[in-house]
C-alpha cells in the first residue's frame, strides 16, 4: 500500500510541471521586442536575442522564439507571458515590447479622372523603379504582370523568389511571411494570392497596360498602373486570419535589404497606437532612413472622427475619394417607378419578378420569426416562399443566404444617405438608402402582387464628385494633434484592377465565378494610386527624399470643399498627378527633423539613440512640437483660450533657378484670427536653395460653428506659374 502511494505521488509530481507549463502556454501571446537600429552581425544579433529570451523563459526559450530581425533594424518576436513582457521591457537596449496585432486589409478610368492620361510623358528610368507591395500576394499569370518586353531586373536588386513561385522580369521578387505557421484552408503557402486583394493593389500601382479590361462587361476600358513599366516586389503578409505585426516587420526588413524604391501598404491599424508600438511606424521609419517612402491606406473605419490608424509623419497616409462616372444599379418597380440603388451588378434579368419582404417569409420550421428573417440571416428564410422572387433585406448582406434560399435577386437597405463601398454579389443585387426603401415599401403595401426587376449596373455622371467616401477613416490625428492626417485623397471607389482567378469575386462562399479583373472600393484602392504617382515622380527626380515627394503631392493637391470634416477627411486635397511633377517648392525633412519630432513627443534621448543607432543624436532645445517641416499647419486649441503659436518652416526650391514667391493667406474664419508670415517674400537664386519663414498665429477661440475651420497658406511664384498650397486647420476638440 505504501509503495502504491509513493508511486501515485511520484506520478502527480510528474504531472505538476506539465500542468503549470500548459497553463503558462495558454497565457502566452505573440509580442514584438523592438530594439531600434542594428549594429551587430546576424549571428551576434541572433545570439543576443536568444540570451535575452533565456533570461526570462529559461532553457525552453528557443521553442517560443518566432522571428528575428537582424538587418534593417533590431529585435525579435516571441510567445510571452505578461510577466516575461515586463522583464524584457526593463532590459537595456529595448525600446518597446508590444502585442503583435492582427491588422486589416483596407478594402480603369480612375487615372483619366485625376488627369493622368495613358500617353503622359514617361522617364526612361521607370523600369528601374521597384515597388514593394505588402498584401495578400499576387497572381503572376495575370496579363497585368507579364514580363514580356522587360530587360533583366535593375542591378541594385538583391531580393529573391520564394518556393512555389516563378518570378519574371516584371515581378522580380516574391516572398511570404507566416511566423506562426498556421494556415487556413484557402491559404496558399507561397507568394501566390488566393484572396485577390494583393493582385488588385499591385496592378493599380504598377500593372502593365491591358486593353479590353472589364468585369463581366462592366466598366470596359484599359487597365494600367501609375507606373506600368516599373518592377514589382511582392511581400505576402496577409492571410485568411489577418495580417500580423510580426510578419509585417519581417516584410519591412526584407524590402529594405532587397533594394525597393517605394513601399505600398494597403493594410493598417483599426486603432492608432503609440509610434514605436506600431509595426508600420517602426518599419517605415527605418525605410525612410534608407530613402524609401512608405504609402499606407488610412483605413475604412469612417465616418467617425479620430478613426485613422496611419499616423506616423514619415508615412504618406491616403484617404479614399469618389471618381466620375459613378455606378448605379436601378430597380424598376411594377408601378413604373425606378429607384437608383448601387452595387456592382453584371447580371441582366429579363422580365419582372415577384417582390417580397424578408420579414414576411421566415423559416418557421427552423424556429425563425420575421424579426430575424428580415435581416436575411443564414437559414432564416423559407425557401419555398423565396424561390424565384426578389427579396428585400433590412440590412447589408453578402447575398449568399438569399441565393441559397433560391431568390433571383436581393434589395438591401443601407441606413445612411449613400453607400460607396460597393462590390459584387452572387446574384442580382442593389443597395438602397432609407428614403429609397420607403418608396419600395409604399409600393409593396399598395398591391398584393408586387413585382420588380433589378437592372444591370450603368454609369452616370455625378456632378458632386470628387468627395471623400463615408467609410474612409478620419482625423484628427489621435496621437499628435500637430500633424495633419490623412495626408491626401485619391480614387478609392469602384476601382477596376487585376484579380486572382482562385479568389471569389464576392464575399459569398457559393460564388464560383472566375474573372481576370474585379471592381473594389476602399482606402486599399486609393493607396496604390498615390504609390504609383509617387513612383512616377521619383523616376524624374531620383534624388528626392521621401518627404520631398510627399510634399510635392500634398502642396499641389486639388482643393476639396463641402466636407463636414474638411482636412480631417481629405488631408491636403485630391491627388493631382501632373501638378505634383512641378511643385516649385518642397517642404523637405530628413532623419534629424524626425528625431527632434520624437524628442517633443516625449521619447527620451536614450531610446532615440537606440532607434537611430547614432550616439550623437540630440534633442534641439530651439524646436517646438509644431516645428516639424510638414506641408500643413494644425492649430489644436480650446474655447476661450488665447492662441499664440509660431510655426517654423523651410522650403527648398525645385522649380526655376531664379524665382520669387509671395505668401498669400486665406485665414480660417475664426473671430479675430491674426496670421503673419515673416518674410512674406522668398527670393531664390538657384535650384536646391533653402529658405526659411515663420508663420505666427494669434487669436482667442470663443465660438465655432464646427469643431474644425480651415484656411490656407499659398506661396505664389511672382512672374511664374507655381502655387505651393498648405492647409491651415484650427481644431477645437
Amino acid at each position: 500500500m505504501a509503495k502504491q502511494l509513493v508511486l501515485h505521488l511520484c506520478f502527480l509530481l510528474f504531472l505538476l510541471p506539465k500542468s503549470i507549463q500548459s497553463k503558462s502556454d495558454e497565457d502566452r501571446k505573440v509580442y514584438v521586442v523592438y530594439m531600434g537600429h542594428n549594429t551587430l552581425d546576424d549571428a551576434s544579433a541572433s545570439s543576443l536575442h536568444l540570451t535575452m529570451l533565456q533570461e526570462v523563459i529559461g532553457r525552453d526559450a528557443e521553442n517560443h522564439m518566432l522571428q528575428r530581425y537582424t538587418s534593417s533594424f533590431h529585435g525579435f518576436s516571441a510567445r510571452l507571458t505578461q510577466e516575461e513582457v515586463k522583464k524584457l521591457s526593463a532590459m537595456e537596449g529595448v525600446v518597446s515590447v508590444f502585442l503583435s496585432k492582427k491588422n486589416k486589409l483596407a478594402t480603369t478610368s480612375s487615372w483619366d479622372f485625376i488627369g493622368f492620361p495613358l500617353k503622359v510623358n514617361r522617364s526612361t528610368l521607370e523600369s528601374d523603379i521597384i515597388i514593394g507591395v505588402f498584401d495578400t500576394g499576387i497572381w503572376p499569370e495575370s496579363p497585368s504582370f507579364t514580363g514580356l518586353g522587360y530587360g533583366p531586373p535593375p542591378a541594385k536588386w538583391k531580393g529573391i523568389c520564394d518556393a512555389n513561385f516563378s518570378c519574371n522580369n516584371k515581378i522580380i521578387g516574391a516572398r511570404y511571411f507566416k511566423a506562426d505557421g498556421i494556415y487556413g484552408p484557402t491559404d496558399l503557402q507561397s507568394p501566390r494570392d488566393s484572396d485577390g486583394h494583393g493582385t488588385h493593389t499591385a496592378s493599380t500601382a504598377a500593372g502593365n497596360i491591358v486593353t479590353n479590361a472589364n468585369l463581366l462587361g462592366l466598366d470596359p476600358g484599359t487597365s494600367r498602373g501609375g507606373v506600368p513599366r516599373a518592377r514589382i516586389a511582392v511581400y505576402k503578409v496577409c492571410w485568411s486570419n489577418g495580417c500580423s505585426d510580426v510578419d509585417i516587420l519581417s516584410a519591412f526588413e526584407a524590402a529594405i535589404a532587397d533594394g525597393v524604391d517605394l513601399i505600398t501598404v494597403s493594410v493598417g491599424l483599426v486603432h492608432a497606437e503609440e509610434l514605436f508600438k506600431d509595426a508600420f511606424a517602426i518599419g517605415s521609419f527605418h525605410a525612410m532612413r534608407k530613402q524609401i517612402l512608405t504609402v499606407q491606406s488610412a483605413m475604412n473605419e469612417g465616418p467617425m472622427p479620430q478613426t485613422i490608424g496611419s499616423i506616423a509623419p514619415w508615412i504618406l497616409s491616403v484617404a479614399a475619394g469618389s471618381k466620375n462616372p459613378d455606378l448605379i444599379t436601378p430597380v424598376r418597380l411594377g408601378n413604373g417607378i425606378v429607384v437608383n440603388g448601387v452595387s456592382v451588378n453584371p447580371f441582366k434579368l429579363k422580365g419582372m419578378y415577384p417582390l417580397i419582404y424578408a420579414g414576411d417569409v421566415p423559416n418557421i420550421t427552423a424556429g425563425f420569426s420575421g424579426s430575424t428573417s428580415r435581416f436575411c440571416i443564414k437559414n432564416s428564410l423559407d425557401k419555398n416562399l423565396v424561390k424565384g422572387k426578389i427579396i428585400i433585406c433590412d440590412t447589408l448582406t453578402t447575398g449568399e443566404d438569399e441565393m441559397l434560399a433560391g431568390a433571383v435577386g436581393s434589395i438591401m437597405i443601407y441606413p445612411g444617405p449613400y453607400f460607396e463601398a460597393i462590390g459584387s454579389y452572387p446574384l442580382p443585387a442593389s443597395i438602397v438608402n432609407s428614403d429609397q426603401a420607403s418608396i419600395i415599401a409604399d409600393y409593396l403595401q399598395s398591391t398584393e402582387n408586387a413585382t420588380a426587376v433589378i437592372m444591370k449596373s450603368e454609369d452616370i455622371n455625378n456632378v458632386s464628385t470628387p468627395y471623400v467616401a463615408s467609410f474612409s477613416s478620419r482625423g484628427p490625428n489621435p496621437t499628435n494633434k500637430n500633424i495633419l492626417k490623412p495626408d491626401l485623397t485619391a480614387p478609392g471607389v469602384r476601382i477596376l484592377a487585376a484579380w486572382s482567378p482562385v479568389a471569389r469575386i464576392s464575399q459569398a462562399e457559393g460564388d464560383h465565378r472566375e474573372v481576370p479583373f474585379n471592381m473594389l472600393s476602399g482606402t486599399s484602392m486609393a493607396c496604390p494610386h498615390v504609390s504609383g504617382i509617387a513612383a512616377y515622380i521619383k523616376t524624374f527626380n531620383p534624388k528626392w527624399s521621401p518627404a520631398a515627394i510627399k510634399s510635392a503631392l500634398m502642396t499641389t493637391a486639388s482643393v476639396m470643399n463641402g466636407e463636414t470634416d474638411a482636412e480631417f477627411a481629405y488631408g491636403a486635397g485630391y491627388l493631382n498627378p501632373l501638378a505634383a511633377m512641378k511643385p516649385g517648392l518642397v517642404y523637405d525633412a530628413v532623419e534629424v527633423d524626425y528625431v527632434n519630432f520624437l524628442c517633443h513627443e516625449g521619447y527620451n534621448i536614450k531610446d532615440i539613440r537606440i532607434i537611430t543607432g547614432v550616439n550623437s543624436s540630440s534633442c534641439s532645445k530651439h524646436k517646438q512640437p509644431n516645428d516639424l517641416n510638414y506641408p500643413a499647419f494644425v492649430i489644436p486649441t480650446l474655447r476661450n483660450k488665447a492662441v499664440n503659436i509660431t510655426f517654423s518652416r523651410t522650403v527648398t526650391n525645385v522649380g526655376s533657378a531664379k524665382s520669387r514667391y509671395r505668401a498669400s493667406i486665406t485665414p480660417p474664419r475664426v473671430g479675430d484670427l491674426g496670421i503673419q508670415i515673416e518674410p512674406n517674400i522668398l527670393q531664390f537664386k538657384k535650384i536646391g536653395q533653402k529658405l526659411s519663414f515663420k508663420m505666427s498665429v494669434q487669436t482667442t477661440i470663443q465660438k465655432l460653428d464646427s469643431p474644425i475651420v480651415s484656411g490656407e497658406l499659398t506661396w505664389y511664384e511672382i512672374d511664374g506659374v507655381h502655387q505651393v498650397r498648405s492647409p491651415i486647420v484650427v481644431h477645437v476638440p
